[in-house]
């Protein structure tokens, strides 16, 4: 089946609590308030969702949490990015296996264009 991706998916910012624990009732209704507002889509665990503060397990959480809340009730994007190759692929496959409709890879931005020189001493 061929989807027409359009309109306004805004990034869904992930709520903590003051502790630094991840507020997962405050997710759900970040998620209902985005869907309330009639948003065509959601993306999930980008920059604005704070995806560098977040540990694998967290994001794990998150990604489940997310796609289970929404529930197909508006396609949900699921950002992969990593510096490694293999993480990133490794986030691509449980997004698939969670449902996702779409995954984004933003690339690395920090230090992207830096080489080193293993001969070179500082």
């Amino acid at each position: 089946m061929t989807h027409a991706y359009k309109g306004i998916w805004p990034v869904a910012p992930t709520p903590f609590h003051d502790d630094g624990s991840l507020d997962l009732d405050g997710m759900k209704r970040v998620l209902d308030c985005i869907i309330d507002q009639q948003a065509d889509g959601i993306c999930i665990l980008a920059n604005f969702s704070e995806q560098f503060l977040l540990s694998d397990a967290e994001r794990g959480v998150l990604a489940r949490l997310c796609l289970e809340h929404v529930a197909g009730r508006v396609p949900v994007i699921v950002t992969i990015s990593h510096f490694a190759t293999q993480i990133a692929l490794e986030r691509a496959q449980r997004a698939k296996e969670l449902g996702a409709d779409i995954v984004m890879m933003m690339p690395p931005y920090h230090g992207a264009l830096l080489k080193g020189n293993a001969g070179q001493t500082f």
